[in-house]
């Protein structure tokens, strides 16, 4: 076969070709290996550069006094890059500095090594200084670890363990949530640590360093170009009173139950005391996991914020409510009178007789039973509703206007919503068929009705006010003059007139003042105040004292409620905190030494009792 030029010109060609494919294919494949393929581009740098988080320092917490509440403490994670550590390290002298075994060492490094070869992870984290400082000495010796600094929180005043919170690891869910946060962080578990999250945490910053062939930094990457400063965390004042809350958790000790305090006038929690409680230094650092599950486990059940998770039988505080949508409605007048005949009446008993005819006013001193279930009957009854269920539908929105039965959906997580019956409740469990004395417990805060100790609270603050209430909150300013959620200052109308209310505060002053106040016995020298004792019922044991309050009468600077578990009446226990700690915050001293240490030193929590 014979091949002209033309022939042969055109085999040329397709050499080419084929050359150039070749060539473009590998021009192709270093350009993805090269710029495209971050892992390797990664590994590359990862020899000489590291990237180090830079933790902004999160922010402090103050009470409304500037008393600091909580702040941070330095320590350090020992951080791995699996892909730098060497194959013949002394394991057994790395482990032995660590004080760790050779089996968590493997378990460490093989879970680092599933996260990324390339990328630093924790491998110990949160190592005290002085640790820090005898292991930095020769960690040049161990390619691949190097030390980051981080805070943890510590509680200067060990109080308010469940109102300031505490802050652990992100958990996975938290980690495909919130593209923030990488393996390893930390953030608010509960508290005002994680309603408050975004604004105390800040903003992290990065730096990257050289390092040397022995894990020795030898200076910023491109005199710092690609460094970024971290941002710190907004500072947080609360409302709350350090020292009134420290008192109060005194006056709770050997008790179960709850105080909670509120500034009428803003709404700000002054005290939020749950009891048993526990020092919030014990959730801090590497020993936080073990001692969570031992609080977990604890019979006495200290984790639980009885302030809002616990609900009760609000009792004879609830008559306070029964007659504000009395007079509201216009069943009854302040000068109304219902018959009592102590012990003897029925459908509803009076624990004590005192006088047989009582007035609102009077009916509030004694804690008439049969007074505030006949004016709960005649509102339900009044004939402007047209029937008992339309009538009992405006007393429901009554009570939801006043807080009942609903969350303030404030800065305070899991808050219970506690519980108001419905009408469709009633028509459910009697198959339609009820009437006033089927619910008559209501008249009385039994029954259904379930109350927390925060919702209590608000009752007393919004009648010390004289109809209207701010939501019940925990902040009281940003550090940075950020202004707070506008839900937590907007005032709330309950929709009773203030002349109904000044004759309930009457009502509760003559609790104090009166010759037959059912906490006469607690009352305050110099100081004017108004309260109600209540006795709730308790199917499980002793009957829990109760008791809400507010101070002065005519210029009330805090409201407040006490329950008591299993305390008795309501004048025993619960009273007395009451008024010693309405003293303690008006005065800042308290002038009564035998009361005082009679609260202090009662011991009502069984489980200490069968201790000792």
């Amino acid at each position: 076969m014979r091949y002209s030029p033309r022939n042969l010109a055109k085999r040329q060609y397709v050499i080419i070709g084929i050359f150039a494919v070749v060539g473009v294919v590998y021009l192709m494949k270093l350009f993805s290996l090269q710029v495209l393929d971050d892992e390797l581009k990664q590994s590359a740098d990862n020899n000489v550069l590291r990237y180090v988080t830079q933790y902004p320092a999160r922010g402090k917490v103050f009470d409304r006094n500037g008393e600091l509440l909580v702040f941070n403490e330095a320590v350090y994670d020992l951080m791995v890059v699996p892909g730098q550590v060497s194959k013949e390290m002394d394991t057994t002298e790395f482990c032995r500095l660590l004080n760790i075994t050779h089996d968590s060492y493997v378990e460490r490094i093989t879970k680092a090594r599933k996260y990324s070869r390339i990328k630093a992870s924790v491998f110990v984290s949160q190592i005290s200084k002085e640790d820090y400082a005898h292991i930095g000495e020769i960690l040049y010796r161990y390619p691949g670890f190097y030390f980051q600094t981080r805070t943890i929180r510590h509680y200067p005043s060990a109080i308010a363990a469940h109102t300031l919170g505490d802050i652990g690891e992100v958990d996975q869910r938290q980690l495909e949530e919130d593209p923030y946060y990488k393996r390893g962080d930390y953030v608010g578990k509960s508290g005002i640590e994680k309603f408050y999250e975004k604004e105390l945490r800040g903003k992290k910053g990065l730096k990257v360093v050289m390092v040397d062939v022995h894990n020795r930094e030898k200076g910023s990457y491109l005199n710092g170009l690609l460094d970024s400063l971290p941002v710190p965390g907004k500072d947080i004042y609360l409302g709350m009173d350090a020292q009134l809350q420290a008192y109060g958790e005194q006056l709770m000790h050997g008790k179960i139950g709850s105080i909670v305090a509120i500034e009428p006038k803003t709404g700000q929690i002054l005290a939020f005391v749950t009891s048993p409680t526990y020092d919030p230094n014990l959730l801090v650092g590497r020993v936080r996991g073990e001692n969570y599950n031992k609080l977990l486990n604890d019979p006495e059940k200290p984790l639980i914020n009885r302030a809002i998770s616990g609900t009760y039988p609000p009792g004879s505080t609830f008559k306070m409510v029964n007659g504000m949508i009395a007079l509201q409605s216009g069943s009854i007048t302040p000068a109304t009178q219902f018959h009592c005949n102590g012990p003897g009446s029925t459908p509803i008993k009076c624990t004590h007789f005192h006088g047989s005819s009582p007035d609102l006013a009077n009916a509030i001193e004694n804690s008439c039973n049969p007074y505030f279930y006949e004016a709960f009957k005649t509102t339900i009854n009044n004939p402007k509703f047209g029937d008992i269920k339309k009538g009992y539908e405006y007393w429901y929105q009554m009570t939801q206007a006043l807080g009942l039965g609903h969350k303030f959906d404030t800065d305070i997580p899991y808050e219970l919503p506690g519980n108001i019956p419905t009408r469709a409740y009633y028509d459910k469990q009697y198959g339609g068929k009820w009437n006033s004395v089927t619910i008559r417990s209501l008249g009385i805060g039994q029954g259904e009705i379930l109350v927390t100790p925060l919702q209590l609270a608000n009752i007393a603050a919004l009648i010390a006010n004289e109809g209207y209430y701010y939501p019940p909150h925990l902040i009281r300013a940003f550090g940075d003059s950020t202004a707070i959620p506008e839900k937590m200052t907007t005032r709330m109308e309950t929709g009773i007139e203030q002349r109904h209310i000044k004759v309930i505060k009457a009502g509760m002053n003559s609790v104090f003042e009166g010759s037959h106040g059912t906490a006469r016995g607690s009352k305050i020298p110099g100081i004017s105040a108004g309260g109600k004792t209540g006795t709730a019922q308790n199917p499980h044991g002793d009957n829990h004292s109760i008791f809400i309050a507010f101070a002065p009468v005519e210029d009330p600077q805090i409201a407040l409620s006490i329950i008591i578990e299993n305390g008795g009446y309501g004048s025993t226990w619960a009273a007395p905190i009451a008024s010693l700690m309405m003293e303690k915050y008006i005065k800042g001293y308290t002038e009564r030494p035998a009361v005082e240490e009679r609260m202090m030193n009662g011991v009502i929590n069984y489980a200490i009792k069968k201790k000792k």
